[in-house]
């Protein structure tokens, strides 16, 4: 583990995307699964309407705000790279924009780019658009076997963010392929609670582990670092603690 920043020696705060992707998987999939297993029916059509009313209005909103301060601030170079990524967003590719124009995440360069933070909000969306076609196939011809792939695509993820870890760790940062376990842990949480109807009912289990997953999380917050941004064996400490307080905590809470 690396040293620890200024700021009250918190030096893990990017562990708030892996956080996001659990508790992102979670929802759709519980949002997809829901209407598949109980109303028999599922609009991808209106899947997608959903999600770009929930999400475009507020991006617009925030590219309107800070086009004149841009234009004022930004030498002519930033601005052109400053509108490039704008537009990279709203094609649901500014993480491979960010990863060609050789940008490294907590870099200091990065600081300079406003919008870096969309290479996440386009991996969702990227997920958003994928995995409700797998999860309604799989549903309607391999019912049985949804567990099964859910797990088998979750360990080829996992397995592939290792490997790419090691021979292309900047690349492997940005892309779904190797982010998509952490949503698929979030997926398989979702889909046990439908089967079974419920989370954890165990009292004991249910005082304890939710307080065990937020030791998980303020610990890679406070220790983990930069050097450590592409290891999915790191990432899984925050990754067990979202799914411990999701699936630990009681209906009322979630």
């Amino acid at each position: 583990f690396g040293g620890k920043s200024v700021l009250g020696g918190i030096t893990g705060g990017f562990i708030g995307v892996d956080i996001f992707f659990v508790i992102s998987g979670y929802l759709i999939t519980s949002i997809i699964f829901k209407e598949l297993y109980f109303k028999k029916t599922f609009s991808i059509f209106y899947f997608y309407q959903r999600r770009i009313r929930r999400i475009l209005p507020a991006l617009l909103l925030v590219f309107i705000f800070t086009i004149p301060f841009a234009w004022i601030y930004l030498l002519p170079t930033r601005f052109i790279e400053y509108s490039e990524s704008i537009l990279y967003t709203l094609g649901l590719t500014s993480n491979f924009y960010f990863y060609y124009s050789g940008l490294e995440y907590a870099t200091e360069n990065a600081l300079l780019k406003p919008f870096l933070h969309t290479w996440s909000l386009s991996i969702e969306e990227q997920f958003y658009i994928f995995f409700p076609i797998i999860f309604f196939l799989s549903f309607k011809y391999l019912n049985n076997y949804i567990f099964v792939i859910l797990l088998i695509l979750l360990l080829s993820s996992f397995l592939l963010s290792y490997y790419g870890s090691i021979y292309f760790a900047a690349l492997n940062f940005y892309l779904l392929p190797t982010r998509a376990w952490e949503l698929l842990a979030g997926s398989l949480l979702a889909y046990f609670e439908i089967k079974l109807g419920h989370r954890s009912k165990n009292k004991l289990l249910n005082t304890i582990f939710p307080f065990v997953g937020l030791f998980l999380i303020f610990f890679a917050i406070y220790y983990f670092d930069d050097k450590i941004l592409n290891s999915p064996f790191y990432t899984l400490v925050p990754v067990l603690g979202v799914m411990f307080i999701i699936w630990f905590s009681s209906n009322d809470v979630i």
